[in-house]
C-alpha cells in the first residue's frame, strides 16, 4: 500500500501537498508497524521526504519505492533525496525505477513548468476568453519546443542509485500503466530491452542486470513474508475510536 497519492491523508503527508503532519503522525507510524507486522510492503512512493524518513525509522522489515527516480538527477517532488538512498542499506529497501518522463529529465520537468506558468498568465490576461488562451499557448509551444526524455536519462537514474544505496537497492517501475507513453525508446514495456542493452554497455554484469529486473524485489518479498512470520503472534496494533 502506497501512504499516499497525490494529496495527504490524515496521517501522512504526500510529496505533492503543502505539509500538514510533518511527517507520519503517531497513527501514521501505527500503519507502518502494523502493515509490516501482517507482511503488506509499504510503498513510499508519492510521500514526502520527511514521510519517508518517519517510515523508515519504524520500519523493521524492508520498503519499497514502487515507482520513483533519484531526486539527483531530476529534482521533481516524487524523486527520491539522496539521504533517503542511503538509508536504504540499512533497511534493505528497493527504489523501483519510474519511467515517467517528467520524473527522468529534469528538462522535461523544467519546460512543463514553464508552460503551467504560461497557461496561469493567459487565463489572467484572458478571463472569459477560452480560444484567446488556448491560442496564446498554442504559439508558446509553436516557440518552446518540448524536450524529449530517454531510455537514456532512466539508466542515469540507476547508475546514480547504484552509487548510492548499491546494486541491490534497485528495481524497475514503469507505471505504464500511469502514463500517456515512456520515454523515447522505451514508450511502453517493450522497451525494457532497450534499457537492459544500456546498462550492459555501461559495464553492468548479468548478476546486476537480474538484480534489477526481478531478484531484489524478490527478496523484498521474501523479507517481508520471513517478519511477518516471524511477528505472526504479535497482537494487532490498534487504535480505538473515542466513544
Amino acid at each position: 500500500m502506497t501512504l499516499t497519492h497525490s494529496k495527504n491523508t490524515a496521517w501522512a503527508d504526500s510529496a505533492t501537498a503543502d505539509p500538514e503532519h510533518g511527517g507520519l503522525t503517531e497513527f501514521g507510524e501505527k500503519v507502518v508497524r502494523e502493515m509490516q507486522r501482517l507482511g503488506m510492503l509499504v510503498d513510499l512512493s508519492h510521500v514526502s521526504p520527511a514521510t519517508m524518513n518517519d517510515a523508515l525509522d519504524v520500519a523493521r522489515a524492508p520498503v519499497i519505492f514502487s515507482h520513483s527516480g533519484a531526486r539527483a538527477i531530476d529534482d521533481h517532488a516524487r524523486n527520491v533525496p539522496d539521504a533517503v538512498l542511503r538509508r536504504l542499506k540499512d533497511n534493505g529497501g528497493v527504489v523501483m525505477v519510474v519511467g515517467l518522463p517528467g520524473y527522468l529529465s529534469e528538462t522535461v520537468r523544467q519546460w512543463t513548468a514553464a508552460r503551467a506558468g504560461e497557461e496561469a498568465r493567459l487565463k489572467s490576461l484572458w478571463q472569459g476568453n477560452p480560444d484567446g488562451v488556448a491560442a496564446g499557448l498554442a504559439e508558446w509551444e509553436r516557440t518552446h519546443e518540448k524536450p524529449v526524455a530517454t531510455f537514456l536519462d532512466m539508466a542515469e537514474h540507476i547508475d546514480h542509485i547504484r552509487e548510492v544505496a548499491g546494486i541491490d537497492h534497485i528495481g524497475l517501475g514503469g507505471d505504464y500503466d500511469g502514463m500517456e507513453t515512456g520515454p523515447a525508446g522505451m514508450e511502453d514495456a517493450s522497451g525494457y530491452p532497450v534499457l537492459f542493452r544500456e546498462l550492459a554497455r555501461r559495464g553492468y554484469s548479468q548478476a546486476d542486470l537480474e538484480k534489477i529486473a526481478s531478484r531484489n524485489m524478490m527478496r523484498v518479498l521474501r523479507e517481508a513474508e520471513a517478519y511477518a512470520a516471524l511477528h505472526s503472534s504479535d497482537p494487532p496494533i490498534e487504535t480505538k475510536l473515542p466513544g
